[in-house]
């Protein structure tokens, strides 16, 4: 009962920050700046734990945390695209050190350090892609799109959480994550189609549906953000299955880590990107 509340508790301040914090350029650049380097650190000293693993934290954290606070510039047309010459320099510097670390296994080393940015930096970064626009009155920021991928998770794990409690009988990845069910993971996307819905409406409605996506390109959105939503949440339990861990920390009660709480958007905000670029060519 007690973890229960906790659980409750934590999750409606998580998601009323991240709310709050799309509503105000500055507040979002911080809040998942701090998200960025909390994850990094928190990734890495858990990879740090496997025998002959030894990746610099400290570097890796500062590093993400730099190319998440450049990319936000970039997109907001603020400083030239030489703000990421110092993020390529540490990465040349990471890879170069093992040269003279002599540790034990340095493609291991190699292969984290890369992973920590990958994995993580990159795609809390791509969130500026997402919520600057460069028009020819200058930068705008919008909320819609950044604020609607976390909406489409949040209904995502709700539905398949319902629907798999209720119907639930078919595995999806009994291997990775018995809990999973097709009924559940079904019933979220139709809980997403519908969120979709909605907020094409009340975008149309208020206008500021600044892509202007039709229903069909807004409930593809919805689709694309659920399926590799889906995806991100599975490889983070793969992940703690290859570590033998349960929860990758205990920085939010009831919840976990930070890979806890953001695993599901690692792989949805990167598929939302290349969804409406995509869309862009046709």
């Amino acid at each position: 009962m007690k973890n229960l509340i906790a659980r409750t508790i934590t999750g409606v301040l998580f998601v009323a920050i991240v709310v709050v914090s799309f509503l105000d350029p500055v507040a979002m650049t911080f809040l998942f700046s701090i998200a960025t380097g909390l994850t990094v650190w928190e990734f890495t000293g858990l990879v740090n734990q496997r025998e002959g693993v030894t990746v610099n934290r400290f570097i890796c954290t500062v590093a993400g945390t730099y190319f998440y606070y450049a990319m936000s510039g970039f997109c907001s047309d603020m400083p030239p695209a030489t703000v990421f010459v110092p993020y390529l320099v540490t990465i040349v510097y990471l890879l170069v050190a093992e040269l003279y670390a002599k540790h034990e296994d340095p493609i291991n080393n190699w292969a984290y350090t890369m992973m920590s940015q990958l994995y993580i930096a990159l795609p809390f970064s791509l969130l500026n892609v997402l919520a600057f626009r460069i028009t020819a009155e200058g930068t705008t920021f919008t909320s819609v799109l950044p604020l609607s991928i976390f909406v489409f998770l949040w209904i995502n794990d709700t539905g398949a959480y319902c629907c798999g409690s209720l119907l639930g009988k078919h595995k999806l990845f009994p291997r990775i994550s018995p809990g999973k069910s097709w009924e559940g993971s079904v019933g979220g996307g139709i809980f997403v189609i519908g969120a979709a819905a909605l907020i094409w409406h009340l975008t149309e409605q208020n206008g500021i549906n600044d892509l202007q996506l039709s229903l069909y390109e807004w409930i593809g959105l919805g689709i694309a953000v659920a399926v590799f939503g889906t995806w991100g949440d599975l490889v983070e339990s793969l992940f703690k299955r290859t570590l033998g861990i349960k929860d990758s920390g205990n920085i939010l009660p009831g919840h976990g880590g930070m890979l806890d709480r953001f695993d599901s958007s690692l792989l949805a905000i990167p598929a939302a990107v290349i969804y409406l670029f995509t869309l862009t060519l046709f």
